[in-house]
């Protein structure tokens, strides 16, 4: 069985985490799929574990693994970086693992121009913009000033949809976890 990158992107508040943190809990998720943990500049939320769900570094650290060429991938989002560790991938990628990316669609671009047919691409779309938006509220982590912001970036990153390798509307919680499964065992046999 080959390995590879699996990219998955979403505008904030499709769901992708949710999606994936799901489909990892299975038993094949967890036997053949393992998160590569990014780097960040952003304040841990409440709950968050350095190391668990990002790594978090100051912005100085950040810039100096960007000078060291230390990152497969990173962007500023918002106003923080975020980034994928070539030791990461490099690491999971010795150990025969079928790694999952959560990165936005300029992360996307720069891990499929490295790592070619290794890689492979989702994006998981909100049912509507007004149920984006109200999932971003519902969410209670951010300001009213991010979630506006937040929404106006929105239709610029659906507009990278196609070019993913396939999408998925998440409008149906369990019935999207089974497509997601059903995704990755078409593309790991």
């Amino acid at each position: 069985m080959n390995n590879y990158i699996f990219v998955v992107s979403a505008p904030s508040g499709a769901g992708k985490t949710s999606l994936l943190k799901e489909f990892l809990s299975t038993d094949f998720g967890k036997q053949n799929f393992v998160v590569a943990i990014s780097h960040t500049t952003r304040l841990p939320r409440a709950g968050e574990i350095n190391g668990k769900e990002y790594h978090f570094i100051s912005v100085e650290n950040f810039e100096q693994m960007i000078s060291d060429n230390g990152f497969v991938e990173y962007a500023k989002v918002f106003t923080n970086y975020y980034g994928t560790s070539v030791i990461e991938i490099d690491k999971l990628l010795s150990e025969s693992k079928n790694i999952i990316l959560e990165i936005d669609w300029q992360g996307a671009i720069q891990t499929r121009n490295i790592y070619k047919d290794k890689c492979k691409s989702l994006f998981v779309l909100p049912p509507s913009l007004i149920e984006l938006e109200s999932r971003l509220k519902n969410r209670k982590t951010d300001s009213v000033d991010v979630i506006a912001y937040r929404m106006e970036q929105a239709e610029s990153e659906i507009s990278h949809v196609s070019e993913y390798d396939f999408s998925l509307i998440n409008d149906d919680f369990t019935e999207s976890v089974k497509k997601l499964e059903n995704y990755f065992r078409d593309n790991i046999q």
